[in-house]
């Protein structure tokens, strides 16, 4: 039986669009789908280079237009790659044209963008589905501690410690657009604390209720105007004038206390100054029945401690998450053993967005615009929480 299709419009041409290209390139050759992505149209600025990157990447046509490209009657699916400030416009744009709509993260550069976002989806929810790319939920390894705290192989929960620590924002980089709160709303906070706070909560199945504490620092205050942007990456081949710097006026690193409404306790902290620590992205879960620690920089393991087996025996294991029958997306790639990478999240979140676009179930809960907006909600509680230097209820966060 053949599959249907769906016209996909992808709005950014940089890092995201390199990544949510590839993932539609291949995601049919892996997956046997209801649905196949066809990669229709890629919206971007800068004209000089759009056209080469629709030849490198199979998209079969190319504008500047990205108002024109994403009302398009062709267009089933709007993918949105851009800077965050530029969210919310082109999502209610694309939702109000009649299209599904998939958003990088965090889902708007302020929770007034967010709210926005939000609402739009709701109106439109009978007919459209909307997705955000929280792509470590689609780590293999992530899915897994999801299901087995789902399964109840933690019990209750009591701590969790999460952190994502970079460190490629020194100050020999310049002011790229991600050092700018006009375009980006926060600095390590949103781009960084955000996946941990959806891991959490995702693994978990809770919500944070509260923040108790933030302390937000901000330790490179001028950078360099920008001559030449990155080439791939986030900002790898970067350069700056020596003549001219800017203000960089959001945080270098937030780190910040939390409360879970059915009471676990947790720590968050981002930095983009972690020296020596590349894409640290991980948590580590602790609960009555067994603890769970993830790292991204190991992907492809999950650490697992089983506090209900025999005593004598207890012990940390350590669980390589590549057995196709029996761990979460790996079946559809490489026999035992021969580990996924970075890419395969956005492979894995690709397929179920397929899926579900033909009314089936994800492998593991996909974030829609909602969904996202309560992450939204605890990245305001923090900011708040350290300008105030005060707690936070994050139901107060509207």
């Amino acid at each position: 039986m053949t599959a249907k299709s769906i016209n996909v419009c992808l709005v950014g041409q940089k890092f995201m669009g390199r990544t949510h290209s590839n993932a539609f390139l291949k995601v049919g050759k892996f997956f046997d789908l209801p649905v196949l992505p066809v990669m229709h149209t890629i919206a971007g600025r800068n004209e000089a280079e759009l056209q080469e990157f629709a030849d490198r990447w199979g998209w079969q046509h190319a504008t500047t237009d990205w108002k024109k490209a994403v009302t398009d009657p062709e267009i089933g699916l709007v993918d949105i790659g851009t800077p965050n400030h530029l969210h919310a416009e082109m999502s209610i744009a694309a939702l109000e044209a009649g299209k599904h709509v998939a958003c990088e993260k965090p889902l708007a550069g302020t929770i007034a963008d967010a709210r926005a976002m939000r609402d739009t989806a709701k109106k439109v929810a009978k007919k459209q589905k909307t997705f955000v790319w929280y792509n470590y939920r689609r780590v293999p390894a992530v899915a897994l501690a999801h299901q087995l705290a789902k399964a109840g192989k933690l019990g209750r929960i009591y701590h969790v410690r999460a952190f994502y620590l970079q460190d490629w924002g020194g100050p020999g980089v310049p002011l790229l657009w991600r050092f700018q709160k006009k375009y980006a709303g926060s600095g390590a906070h949103g781009d960084l604390n955000a996946h941990i706070i959806d891991m959490a909560r995702f693994i978990t199945g809770d919500e944070i209720t509260e923040v108790v504490g933030s302390i937000a620092e901000t330790f490179i205050k001028q950078r360099d105007i920008v001559t030449e942007g990155p080439k791939g990456g986030i900002a790898g081949g970067t350069k700056g004038g020596t003549a001219k710097n800017g203000k960089s006026d959001v945080d270098d690193a937030v780190l910040f206390l939390a409360r879970f409404a059915k009471g676990a306790i947790a720590s968050f902290e981002a930095s983009r100054l972690a020296t020596g620590n590349q894409n640290k992205n991980g948590l580590e879960i602790n609960g009555e029945r067994g603890s769970i620690k993830f790292n991204f920089e190991d992907m492809n393991y999950l650490d697992f401690y089983d506090a209900t087996s025999d005593r004598k025996t207890q012990g940390w294991t350590r669980i390589m998450v590549t057995h196709g029958g029996d761990h979460p997306y790996v079946g559809n790639f490489w026999p035992d053993a021969h580990i996924i990478g970075y890419e395969h999240g956005f492979i894995n979140q690709a397929a179920d967005m397929m899926y579900m676009l033909a009314g089936k179930e994800p492998v593991v809960p996909m974030p829609d615009f909602e969904d996202a907006y309560k992450t939204q909600q605890v990245l305001e509680a923090a900011i708040l929480s350290a300008q105030n230097r005060s707690p936070v209820r994050v139901a107060e966060v509207k």
